[in-house]
């Protein structure tokens, strides 16, 4: 085994990097402090303080890795009432479903095995794993556990540890495979996650996880999906690294289109296991496009400045033309672009969300922006409205046309342009 950094995080500022320790951080890009973009507020809580944290991309001189320099309490960014869902938005419901499927399909997983999600959700993707047979459990920190029990999907409410993983061998066994999608980029105590993780899987198990991709947040200069629950953006080279810390094999990857583009890593329990060609391109792709080094992100910092301003400008121009402009969606991501183009009510006086949606009746962070049931935005059809979901903005636009609606669609990244009725 290598030499083991520590990777279970202090709380605050850091000067390490969160993988190989080194100290050698640079500065990539300065959001400004910005409040935990799933904190939206009550009407009540507008009378009250908001508390802000650094929000800064940094980049590792060693080892490549891209993160955030500021680690924020976990039961602050995962508060019990965390709003996200991931069972309301159909196609992430198929790509999750279909995890399930592949894993199950390429590492011969037999009926009857075990299958968990650490940041289970809804318990939407442990849906395909009982289509396919397996026994599941899930483990989600949030009230969001209670409904995947509603559902059928049997789930601990919790956060998960090397503590909580040995508990869970002894009711219910090893595990054939254990999945962490769109969290394991948020685990400040990933050093107690890795090894809990190690402890359920039997010999020869498979860890799936999938996170942001950095190639893609650099090509499409995705600076919105820096948040503070997103405390590193992967490329290969360090994952390669940290799972070589704790005696794994990342034996394949590949890249998937959910939230913009992500990377889907299997990592097998057990040093030395072979790699598949498709991680062998991958790991080639990232060397030719130098993610791992300065020079992608000198052409990454200028496209989100344009970015920035041209959203800035139309938005301006267009409440001066008496055209404000609403959002459509507010995932996450919704509140760093917000926040860091300074855009307000005056500008984008509410944000629309789907009627299953968690979040209506309450505020965006920061800009404090009410949200607000989409039937508003076909009630009124204003002139021009945002797609702040704009990396599902195809299928979104499609969906809104079928059912009426004739505004033209802003939508801001990669760059800003405008989707006619």
């Amino acid at each position: 085994m290598t030499a083991l950094p520590t990777h279970d995080l202090p709380l605050g500022h850091l000067e390490r990097c969160q993988i190989c320790g080194s100290g050698a951080l640079r500065p990539i890009l300065d959001l400004g402090h910005q409040p935990p973009c799933d904190s939206l507020l009550t009407r009540a809580q507008l009378d009250a303080p908001e508390t802000v944290y650094p929000l800064r991309l940094v980049q590792c001189g060693a080892c490549g890795l891209a993160q955030i320099d500021h680690v924020v309490r976990p039961d602050i960014l995962f508060h019990p009432d965390y709003p996200y869902r991931s069972g309301i938005t159909p196609s992430l419901v198929r790509y999750l479903q279909g995890t399930a499927s592949v894993i199950v399909d390429t590492f011969g997983c037999p009926r009857g095995a075990l299958a968990i999600d650490i940041g289970s959700n809804d318990g939407t993707l442990l849906k395909g794993f009982l289509a396919k047979g397996l026994r599941v459990l899930g483990v989600e920190a949030t009230n969001i556990a209670a409904l995947a029990r509603a559902e059928g999907v049997e789930t601990i409410q919790a956060f998960f540890s090397e503590k909580l993983a040995r508990a869970i061998v002894t009711t219910h066994g090893r595990a054939a495979a254990v999945t962490s999608t769109n969290m394991f980029a948020h685990i400040p105590n990933l050093g107690d996650l890795l090894r809990g993780v190690s402890h359920l899987l039997e010999e020869g198990g498979v860890f799936v996880t999938e996170s942001h991709y950095l190639l893609d947040l650099i090509a499409t200069a995705q600076y919105d999906s820096i948040y503070h629950e997103h405390l590193k953006y992967y490329s290969l080279a360090p994952l390669l690294r940290l799972f070589g810390y704790y005696d794994f094999s990342i034996v394949d990857a590949e890249r998937i289109p959910n939230y913009g583009g992500s990377i889907r890593v299997y990592a097998v329990k057990g040093a030395g296991r072979p790699r598949s060609a498709r991680l062998a391109a991958l790991i080639a792709a990232e060397e030719e496009a130098g993610i791992n080094g300065p020079e992608a992100f000198a052409r990454f910092v200028p496209l989100v400045e344009a970015a920035k301003l041209a959203l800035q400008k139309l938005l301006v121009e267009l409440k001066q033309a008496g055209m404000p402009a609403p959002g459509i969606g507010c995932p996450g991501r919704a509140s760093t672009l917000l926040n860091y183009c300074n855009i307000d009510p005056v500008l984008m006086p509410y944000i629309a969300e789907q009627s299953s949606s968690l979040k209506l009746g309450l505020y965006l962070p920061g800009k404090h922006i009410p949200v607000v049931d989409e039937k508003r935005l076909f009630e009124e059809q204003p002139e021009y409205a945002v797609m702040l979901s704009w990396h599902y903005a195809e299928p979104i636009i499609a969906k809104l046309r079928q059912r009426g609606l004739r505004s033209k669609i802003i939508v801001p990244l990669p760059r800003l342009r405008i989707v006619e009725r």
